[in-house]
């Protein structure tokens, strides 16, 4: 299970403001790699909605079946806060729904859907006909 922790409005450059849901896992138990101790933490990430900020604002608690899981990405620089290094990740965490298995998506292909034009040769204008 995962629960709603909260939420913000986001505002890409091109596009429309939208409200994104940060959702928060169960409880993990970590062992540290350099003490060999355990440690207590939660995953987090957010994921977009199609909510305005009062419907965001009433599912803050809310939980819904999954989890968060690591999902593989380009590689990027993080800022570790404790400790001011940075770290190249190749992985970022994402809400994976329950009884779904995540599929790995293709990079998408450029397929171009032009209709050709219908033009004789003698109608089309020079720069037609360049194409």
């Amino acid at each position: 299970m995962v629960t709603v922790v909260g939420y913000s409005l986001r505002t890409p450059k091109d596009s429309k403001p939208y409200v994104a849901l940060e959702i928060e896992g169960q409880i993990e138990m970590v062992q540290s790699q350099n003490s060999g101790r355990f440690y207590a933490t939660v995953r987090r990430c957010t994921i977009s909605s199609t909510f305005d900020e009062l419907t965001a604002e009433r599912m803050v608690g809310k939980q819904m079946p999954g989890s968060i899981e690591r999902v593989p990405c380009e590689p990027y620089d993080f800022v570790v806060q404790e400790t001011g290094e940075t770290v190249k990740l190749t992985y970022r965490w994402g809400y994976q729904p329950e009884g779904r298995r995540r599929v790995s998506m293709p990079k998408a292909k450029v397929v171009d859907l032009s209709i050709p034009s219908e033009e004789t040769p003698e109608e089309q204008t020079e720069e037609q006909q360049a194409a």
